[in-house]
């Protein structure tokens, strides 16, 4: 019976032991794929952070390239642009811009470099390193108005007769050439507006820029006379290439007394300079290439100093004064400064009467005035007697500008 029984006890305790074993085993799995899935979220996480750092670093080592390539770029010295004059084997003459001619070698490795090329020359030795392929017209692409100025024939007012006759030569032979080849005449080369400042001159080229699709070429006379001996003479030649090349198109020379005031026997070098330009000037207009779609329109406060070469017929023949309006023209300018002004009890017949002698510039800074003095009491419409202290305030300001010039 005690046998039977210990051999019971020990039967139990193998039961518990494996009993015990096993659940140990299932805690120790659990614990090890509790484990095994931590690393993996952690291989996971590790990957991310590798996959982020190798992008980080490739844009950065993308950025310490480009860093470098540009310190290396401004380390470098600047090069010289340069005239090719003549070829002579490894060597050329050249011509720098300031007039300068050198004799200097070509670099082995530019090809092609012919006489009239433009090249790149090292500072120091002034050797061709590099033939510069740059556009002929790139000085005077700059006077070229690439948009078209916003100012129409609806913003001019007071000047019917002078809007009509820069139609007739400037915008009809443009827009409808046929007219003057049914008739068998060929259209004026250009106008000259002349007349006291302030009176429109400028708006008008503007507004026929805007009404036709031609090129419009701006440049200010003064622009033309270049500090060296030849390049207002180049200057000139490269715009009218340019406007012949882009044709049809308008060349618009403001403050044209500068250029072609007249000429005098004996003068400093600069005046002979202004006069050299001015032949070419001329030779543009009235040479042996004919302008065909290109026309000129000269503008200038002092029609009574310029050359009469530059106003004979054939040339600049048809003269269009713009001179101060009358008072229906007034009140047609005022009328355009006021559309979009909030106005209340304005009477501009009174204010057009009250404004004798006013250009269209001083009645645009009159409906200027007259609105800053709403704005000064805070309101947000105009009346008529700010318009009138804006008509004294004027006056006072032209009044004391006379005085200063005579004292």
């Amino acid at each position: 019976m005690a046998k039977a029984n210990a051999n019971e006890t020990q039967n139990d305790k193998m039961v518990y032991s494996q009993t015990v074993n096993a659940v140990d085993l299932e805690e120790e799995n659990r614990i090890l794929a509790e484990t095994v899935e931590k690393l993996e979220e952690e291989n996971k996480t590790i990957s991310s952070t590798l996959i982020k750092v190798e992008q980080e670093s490739s844009i950065l080592r993308e950025l310490f390239n480009n860093t470098n390539n540009e310190l290396n770029n401004l380390k470098k010295p600047s090069l010289l642009v340069a005239e090719v004059v003549s070829v002579h084997g490894d060597k050329a003459a050249i011509k720098l811009p300031n007039g300068n001619k050198f004799y200097c070698y070509i670099a082995q490795h530019v090809k092609d470099i012919r006489s009239g090329d433009a090249a790149l020359v090292d500072q120091k030795s002034l050797n061709i390193v590099e033939k510069f392929e740059a556009n002929e017209n790139f000085e005077v692409e700059k006077y070229v108005i690439v948009e078209k100025p916003k100012e129409d024939w609806n913003s001019i007012g007071g000047l019917k007769e002078v809007v009509r006759e820069i139609k007739e030569v400037i915008e009809l032979p443009l827009t409808k050439p046929e007219l003057f080849e049914n008739v068998g005449i060929k259209p004026p080369k250009g106008v000259l507006l002349y007349g006291p400042p302030g009176t429109g001159k400028t708006l008008l080229a503007k507004a026929v820029a805007s009404s036709t699709n031609a090129t419009f070429i701006e440049v200010v006379g003064s622009e033309l006379v270049q500090k060296f001996i030849g390049e207002g003479a180049k200057l000139v030649k490269d715009i009218f290439t340019l406007a012949r090349r882009k044709a049809p198109s308008i060349v618009f020379i403001d403050e044209i007394d500068a250029l072609a005031s007249k000429r005098m026997e004996t003068g400093t070098s600069g005046e002979r300079e202004v006069s050299r330009t001015f032949m070419q000037f001329l030779a543009e207009i009235d040479g042996f290439k004919h302008l065909d779609n290109v026309k000129i329109i000269g503008a200038t406060n002092r029609a009574d100093i310029l050359d009469t070469a530059i106003i004979r017929p054939g040339r600049l023949d048809r003269l269009i004064e713009v001179g101060l309006p009358d008072e229906e023209g007034r009140l047609e300018i005022l009328k355009v400064h006021t559309a979009n002004m909030n106005l209340r009890r304005v009477n501009r017949k009174e204010v057009a009467a009250k404004t004798e002698n006013f250009s269209g510039a001083e009645l645009q800074a009159v409906c200027t005035e007259a609105g800053y003095c709403a704005i000064r009491e805070n309101r947000g419409y105009v009346t008529h007697n700010d318009f009138l202290a804006a008509i004294e305030k004027i006056q006072i300001e032209e009044d004391d500008d006379a005085a200063g010039l005579i004292g």
